[in-house]
């Protein structure tokens, strides 16, 4: 039954209240950057952009002033053993529409206490070779990083990786939290070690990467036989089996543990989730995570020294409904979210 007291309080605070009238204080913070008045911008308005956000194509030029959080795309899929098309993942993400701007569990809106740009796709100065790519990649990546700012990527094939971990472990190696369907350690194919099947067997050797604090979770499929580095150089291995018998919560304690305080990497490629979530992939493989499993797993990775995190394999050509780059749109603002509570507790 109604009760007619708390039904008079309700309609004389809010029945004649615009939507932008919010009471609670910590929703209140999150509305005031958003409404002008009744009014929100709508979300499919102007040129779409990485998570909404500015768009500045002339950061590198100014050396990244004014940033912490540069979104960047990286259009390149030449290093793919199975379908092409992750090449088209950056622009995919940026179509996507109302992502953030709160963050409903981890209780953020990044948007409003980082200075975060989309600042364009990395220059690739060849549109056929893999090596030069990997060379451009490495060297805008450095430029952020150098600038004290947090590079967050788009991919692009998981390839990619390997250049931006040379660039964010430069000075130090980096543990890692990847989530993946397949480990990405195995060995040079075919006159080429840049493919998206070894970044981290490459990252490891040239010791940007500590094996002994990166955990790969996700894995499995028909190609186990070819990930024996993963063993070897003391990398954790969850498979999508051991998540199911684990559950989330024992993953993510089992991922904190491993990667400790130091600074750490988020790896995300979509083909860790199962092909009825993101079947937009090059290498898509069955019985994989869900999406709410996957953002359980990153919103548990909070409180970690997130320096840098990468989102891969989105080939939207693959997938009419556009889930699979809603999934990395979402994930991404999750990182996001990683990266400002990252520099909240190392500001005190």
């Amino acid at each position: 039954m109604v009760d007619d007291a708390r039904l008079k309080a309700l309609r004389d605070r809010y029945a004649n209240a615009s939507g932008g009238t919010i009471h609670d204080p910590e929703f209140a913070r999150v509305a005031a950057g958003q409404f002008s008045g009744e009014r929100r911008k709508w979300p499919f308005a102007d040129p779409a952009t990485l998570l909404g956000a500015e768009f500045r194509p002339d950061a590198a030029a100014q050396g990244f002033a004014g940033l912490d959080v540069a979104l960047v795309g990286v259009p390149m899929d030449l290093g793919v053993t199975n379908r092409a098309g992750a090449r088209l993942g950056p622009r995919a993400v940026r179509a996507i529409e109302r992502i953030g701007p709160f963050e409903h569990v981890l209780r953020r809106a990044p948007m409003q206490t980082l200075r975060v740009a989309d600042v364009g796709d990395i220059p690739l100065s060849s549109r056929y070779s893999l090596e030069a790519c990997h060379a451009d990649i490495e060297a805008f990546t450095r430029s952020v990083v150098a600038a004290g700012v947090v590079p967050l990527s788009v991919g692009g094939d998981h390839s990619i990786s390997y250049s931006i971990l040379r660039a964010v472990g430069e000075t130090r190696p980096v543990g890692m939290v990847h989530i993946d369907a397949h480990a990405d350690t195995s060995g040079p194919y075919e006159g080429s070690k840049f493919h998206h099947g070894g970044p981290f067997r490459n990252a490891v050797l040239d010791g940007v990467l500590d094996p002994e604090r990166t955990i790969q979770i996700g894995i499995r499929g028909g190609a186990e036989y070819l990930w024996e580095f993963s063993y070897e150089s003391g990398m954790t291995v969850i498979h999508a089996e051991e998540f199911a018998a684990m559950g989330p919560e024992a993953v993510i304690a089992k991922a904190r543990a491993v990667v400790g305080d130091g600074p750490v990497y988020v790896s995300f490629d979509v083909d860790s989730l199962d092909p009825a979530f993101a079947p937009g992939t090059g290498t898509p493989e069955v019985g994989g995570l869900t999406t709410r499993e996957a953002l359980q797993v990153l919103r548990g990775l909070a409180g970690l020294d997130v320096v840098g995190a990468d989102v891969v394999e989105v080939a939207p050509q693959y997938d009419h409904t556009s889930n699979t780059a809603h999934a990395a749109a979402q994930v991404l603002f999750t990182e996001l979210c990683l990266v400002d509570i990252a520099r909240e507790r190392a500001r005190g």
